[in-house]
């Protein structure tokens, strides 16, 4: 039977897998294409999967990774969860439990890192104070490599605003952890896309501090989300569990 896997959970977050060596259909959650998932016992952990056919994996389209997320959401009510990227397929049941088990030590280690933590996601738009001329503005000679070097300046100014406002974002909210991104718009604001790792008994406490940043960084437009599953800090290396059918 080939398998569609939305992330790992700790096997004692569901009691009905106790006495149950075989998948066990995880009521009131529905997957990709309304089919029904399942609980895959794999020694310590629970693999959440749904059956898939070749023709659904064909069908698949990127529109249907909210329902990826949705899964896992609802299973991250429950347990720890480690996120499978959208898209994940086990061809049997035997490949299912050679991928965990090949991979165990490194999935109750994610397990117990991101015990009793979840992720905040801000999006903050701030005014580029460097805009600039494009690349079609250019011409060549001596303008050309003057044009190289303001372009190159205004990077590292860029570069320079992004890392004092990231760094403000972290006194501010004090995070386990975080990963951000930074880049430019055609708008020409600069975005910073900021996850936040955090314990998951402050979270009321991180929104007030979000309310007090709105207020405080008024040059800047901020958006908050969470809490998530921790999708940004499970360790990458976890991709060579994949196994595409």
């Amino acid at each position: 039977m080939a398998w569609y896997a939305y992330c790992i959970a700790e096997r004692q977050a569901f009691p009905e897998l106790c006495r149950h060596r075989r998948p066990m259909p995880l009521t009131g959650v529905s997957g990709l294409f309304g089919n029904q998932t399942f609980l895959f016992p794999a020694s310590e952990l629970a693999v959440i999967v749904s059956e898939h056919s070749d023709e659904e994996i064909a069908a698949m389209d990127s529109k249907m990774a909210r329902d990826h997320a949705r899964v896992v959401a609802d299973c991250f009510k429950h347990s720890t969860v480690l996120p499978f990227r959208f898209g994940t397929t086990f061809a049997d049941d035997d490949s299912l439990r050679r991928s965990v088990r090949s991979n165990q030590r490194h999935f109750l280690a994610n397990v117990e890192r991101l015990r009793g933590k979840a992720e905040m996601h801000l999006k903050v738009l701030v005014d580029d104070t460097c805009p600039g001329n494009s690349a079609r503005d250019m011409t060549v000679g001596q303008q050309y490599l003057t044009s190289l070097r303001e372009s190159a300046s205004r990077q590292r100014e860029r570069q320079s605003k992004a890392r004092a406002l990231s760094i403000q974002m972290h006194r501010m909210f004090l995070p386990l952890a975080e990963e951000i991104t930074c880049k430019r718009m055609e708008s020409g604001k600069m975005l910073l896309d900021i996850a936040h790792l955090i314990d998951n008994k402050t979270v009321e406490r991180y929104q007030n501090k979000y309310s007090s940043a709105t207020l405080q960084l008024k040059e800047c437009s901020m958006q908050l989300s969470g809490p998530w599953p921790p999708y940004h800090f499970v360790h990458r290396s976890s991709a060579t569990a994949q196994h595409h059918a």
